[in-house]
């Protein structure tokens, strides 16, 4: 005999590579998980892009599939993916263009024109709480349509960000959320609190679904279906979700991928000049509160110098995971003048050292030298007490012995979870779907201590 249906979340995360749908049960553990990978295709100019036509129907496969099982309640549904992409829909719900890369080249001339109308460059960024970032910033991919595809943007019934558009497939219902929209997209006036003034001179606002909190519920448009729908997050901010639910006290998140996002809740400053000239922008928390931010290439630049080590040690990069902290390499070379530019270690020559894991040694302290020149940008006054870690480096006891040691006013912890993404998508809707208490062991954490300076 059949046992009872165990009920649970549904959570898409969809990455640049990976897409995957998560159920969590009521204890938050992961019950089901299933991946999908597309082959990428190209838009109208040849430029690589996601197949948005797969990606839609691989959201109902997946959900058929777990429907079919039988063994799963699914009682709510959200959705996690990227920023900085706009799907395009007409009133019949289709999308109208390609998903546009958000690496697409931005065509010069009219972002000049564009920044020409508001101030300059300059000024622009600063009432947007953004760095000028081309595509990046999403909102002028919607002005890029408006003015190169006049007769496409009059079809346009709404202007979707993705975790939205994923959202609308189950709902039916058009929304915007203000972790995408306040994520450096250009739309925002922060200092307003509201649209920029040029989406409404643009007419532009009139594309833009209603704004929602990201913790409310829909009912989806499936008959007979009794499941609710979040209305979806944009992926950085879902996974800050977990540790502002957890701490109450004043902390840094630094988010380490192939972008390493060093997050502050507790500061609320507004971004000064010079932060924007050193990658610093504004996020949102679901609740629509600014969260400052700062950004380094240090995951990318890590996986590029650690090919050049392996090739001049001739090594397999594998050799890399299993190298231990050894403070006696970290005080031969503390002496030395290491940079705080991230892109310094690419320029030493690697015949000084005497064998991959000295080299090694090295490029971690510059590239931790970088990281707290950048977490340092959003830490402002409100004495950080904790320091958590998550993502790929969080393992990496050289990175993170180094940063312990870098900031011995404040503790430093590796923080695991799985997948904190889709957990903060999962956790964000708790109270619609759960009765159960968030469990307090979601995060799991680990103390690293500094090494005292040996005199």
């Amino acid at each position: 005999m059949k046992g009872k249906p165990i009920p649970v979340v549904a959570i898409f995360d969809v990455g640049k590579t990976n897409k995957k749908l998560f159920l969590f049960n009521e204890q938050y553990q992961i019950v089901f998980e299933r991946s999908a990978r597309f082959l990428e295709t190209v838009d109208e100019d040849g430029d690589h892009c996601e197949n948005l036509e797969s990606l839609r129907l691989s959201v109902f496969d997946s959900l058929h599939e777990v429907f079919r099982k039988g063994e799963f309640e699914i009682k709510a549904i959200n959705f996690t993916s990227y920023g900085a992409s706009f799907v395009y829909i007409d009133k019949d719900g289709r999308p109208l263009t390609p998903l546009y890369n958000y690496l697409k080249e931005y065509p010069k001339k009219l972002l000049e024109s564009f920044y020409a109308q508001y101030g300059g460059k300059d000024k622009f960024a600063l009432e947007t709480s953004s760095p000028s970032l081309g595509s990046l910033n999403s909102g002028l991919q919607v002005y890029r349509l408006s003015k190169l595809k006049p007769a496409i943007f009059k079809e346009v019934k709404w202007a979707l960000h993705l975790p939205q558009y994923l959202s609308y497939l189950i709902s039916g219902q058009a929304y915007s959320d203000m972790t995408s929209i306040g994520c450096h997209t250009a739309l925002w006036d922060f200092s307003k609190n509201n649209y920029h003034r040029w989406v409404e001179d643009t007419g532009i606002i009139d594309k833009m679904a209603p704004i929602v909190q990201g913790d409310r519920l829909y009912r989806a448009t499936f008959p007979g279906s009794g499941y609710l729908v979040g209305s979806g997050l944009h992926d950085s901010s879902s996974a800050l979700i977990p540790y502002l639910l957890n701490f109450h006290e004043p902390f840094i998140l630094i988010s380490t991928g192939t972008w390493c996002i060093s997050f502050n809740p507790f500061n609320i400053d507004p971004l000064t000049k010079e932060e924007l000239h050193s990658d610093c922008l504004l996020y949102m928390t679901y609740t629509g509160k600014p969260v400052k931010a700062s950004r380094l290439f240090a995951g990318y630049e890590h996986e590029e110098q650690i090919k050049r080590i392996a090739k001049a040690f001739q090594i397999s990069t594998g050799k890399f995971k299993q190298i231990d902290l050894d403070w006696t390499i970290i005080e031969k070379y503390q002496a030395l003048d290491i940079s705080d530019e991230l892109s310094a270690f690419s320029t030493i020559d690697l015949s000084h050292f005497s064998d991959y894991i000295e080299a090694y040694h090295v490029l971690m302290m510059h590239l931790v030298k970088a990281q707290v020149k950048a977490t340092t940008l959003v830490m402002n006054q409100t004495g950080v007490q904790r320091i958590f870690v998550d993502g790929g480096f969080s393992r990496n006891h050289i990175y993170m012995g180094l940063l312990a040691q870098a900031f011995p006013n404040s503790e430093v912890f590796g923080a695991s979870m799985a997948q904190a993404t889709a957990l903060g998508a999962a956790l964000v809707i708790h109270d619609h779907w759960n009765s159960r208490e968030i469990p307090n062991d979601i995060i799991e954490l680990r103390y690293f201590r500094t090494k005292q300076q040996t005199h």
